[in-house]
């Protein structure tokens, strides 16, 4: 028996895709909101039938474009109906979707669609002032493969230009009865390519992961399923959906369960606790970054948040003091979870398990995945010791695209993808993450445990945010230095900082020898800290002392 077949017999996979999904709740509840979209003071309400009408439509669109089987549809797009509804029109159509990213400019998305041999890009003409119209119009002069750029709110420039208008040339016209009949034969089945979503490439060049309808949908199911989501959600986040968390928790997730998922297309957590109240929002999910900035917009002035009553996080490690305010401020339970793009959501807490075990654990295996932890030689660690991350399973992606030589380099002969994270087990049948293997610091002979540093550092009072990185040292090769954000009380200083780890039982050889404070720590725009930000600005910094 195949793994597929395994996957298939077990209900990890299926024999249908997210758009039987959409089709099966048009039919069943055709008025309920599928997605409520705020872009700025605007707001759009779509239900299920609506949705469905918006994505065959667009379908028909990509195909007068001349979008075929297998191409890469790139969608640059703030969080919005159209970004979901074109994500399901290349569905539709056979495509593929690559989300981008807002954030990403001409370097980055010029290697994706030159790297996917992309037909079409997709954007807003503009966002907060930059020109993706000015930029994909440079792009499109260095890749032959990109024949049309569409734009949300083109101007005369952009059309003069040779973009396209997004609702005269691709949603407006009516769509042509034969094509419309004709889509129903060119869909894409459960396990054609879905999804193309870049990992960041802070350190390379991008990686295109490649996940079908059926990793997709494995991976959604197992997250609901563990923390007990029904239809009856309403769901919310921080990130974009052009992220891989956007993408599976605000997007697919919802939408399998027959769910209302609210999309805002820019993080403000004022604004962010208006909707909350305002839609009944019951579940939310996001970094810790974003948890923090909730916690403290809700201090200052409260909204009635009754209906939350979930929010899972990851990413970075989670205090207690976190757990607790998450409870007592925002009224929700907090889960603990570890995932990546390759893969989803590995590891979650559980609901029957107790609340701080989220400050504890990066939680345990959803169904359908497994996970190990070996030394360099891939042998089993002794349990409590730190080592390689490993895992495979049924939401595992199908490898990188046109890279295939780098994803197999990660992967074993019996199919565990090494992670490239460093973990333990936290003695409750999970895992503890304790950091990155190109993240680790050696001081001497002894491999410092950043994460678990970081999560002692949160537990600080006056501690809001934490990053430790190493920097070099002549005689040790490397030291360990804190970048501190704090709540604007009195901020410690280096002994300040020790003598918090000496009360937490922290060996010495652990501590960071170097402080910097901070006003706000890089981060992507799912919310994880850059730390090679943080190490250029240290190299920086020993540069100006040197000179």
């Amino acid at each position: 028996m195949t793994a597929a077949d395994t996957y298939r017999a077990a209900g990890w996979w299926r024999d249908e895709t997210v758009l039987h999904d959409l089709r099966h709740w048009a039919r069943e509840q055709p008025d309920k909101p599928a997605l409520v979209c705020y872009q700025g003071a605007d707001q759009e309400t779509l239900t299920y039938a609506e949705l469905a009408r918006r994505v065959d439509r667009l379908a028909v669109g990509l195909l007068r474009l001349g979008v075929r089987r297998g191409d890469v549809v790139t969608l640059q797009i703030p969080n919005s109906w159209e970004l979901v509804a074109l994500c399901l029109a290349a569905a539709r159509v056979g495509a593929i979707a690559g989300p981008v990213v807002p954030v990403m400019r001409r370097r980055e998305v010029e290697f994706m669609t030159r790297l996917t041999a992309s037909p079409v890009y997709i954007a807003a003409a503009e966002v907060r002032g930059f020109s993706y119209g000015e930029m994909s119009a440079e792009i499109a002069e260095a890749v032959p493969t990109l024949r049309h750029r569409v734009l949300l709110g083109a101007g005369t420039g952009d059309i003069e230009a040779g973009a396209l208008d997004f609702v005269r040339d691709l949603y407006e016209p009516e769509p042509d009865p034969e094509l419309l009949a004709s889509l129903d034969t060119i869909e894409a089945g459960p396990d054609d390519a879905a999804q193309i979503m870049f990992t960041s490439g802070t350190t390379g060049e991008p990686k295109g992961v490649l996940h079908s309808h059926n990793t997709l949908y494995s991976m959604n199911k197992a997250q609901a399923d563990v923390l007990g989501l029904t239809g009856s959600e309403v769901t919310a986040m921080g990130s974009p959906t052009t992220h891989q968390a956007g993408f599976t928790w605000n997007f697919v997730m919802p939408l399998l369960l027959g769910a209302t998922a609210v999309q805002v297309d820019r993080w403000d957590p004022r604004q962010m606790l208006r909707t909350l109240q305002e839609q009944r929002v019951t579940f939310f999910m996001g970094a810790p970054t974003f948890l923090s900035d909730l916690i403290y917009a809700q201090r200052e002035t409260p909204h009635d948040l009754s209906a939350l009553r979930s929010f899972a996080t990851g990413s970075a490690p989670i205090a207690p003091l976190l757990v607790e305010d998450a409870r007592e401020v925002l009224g929700c339970r907090l889960y603990a979870l570890w995932g990546m793009t390759e893969n989803g959501c590995v590891t979650v807490t559980r609901p029957e398990q107790p609340p701080l075990r989220a400050a504890e654990s990066d939680g345990t295996t959803v169904p359908g995945m497994e996970v190990r932890i070996v030394d360099k030689d891939g042998e089993p660690v002794a349990p409590g010791t730190a080592g390689h991350l490993q895992v495979r399973g049924s939401a595992q992606c199908l490898g990188y695209f046109r890279r295939q030589d780098v994803y197999d380099a990660s992967v074993t002969a019996d199919g565990w993808f090494d992670t490239g994270d460093l973990a333990r087990a936290d003695g409750h049948g999970g895992i503890r993450i304790t950091g990155r293997v190109k993240d680790v610091i050696m001081r001497g002979a002894e491999n410092i445990p950043v994460v678990e540093v970081e999560a002692a550092l949160l537990r600080h009072p006056v501690v809001k945010d934490v990053a430790v990185v190493g920097y070099p040292d002549r005689r040790l090769g490397e030291r360990a230095c804190a970048f501190l954000v704090t709540t604007g009380a009195a901020a410690p200083d280096l002994e300040g900082v020790r003598s918090h780890l000496a009360g937490l039982g922290m060996a010495r050889t652990y501590w960071p020898e170097r402080l910097e404070l901070v006003s706000a720590l890089p981060r992507t725009p799912s919310g994880k800290i850059q730390k090679f930000a943080l190490r250029d600005r240290l190299r920086a910094q020993e540069g100006r002392t040197a000179s």
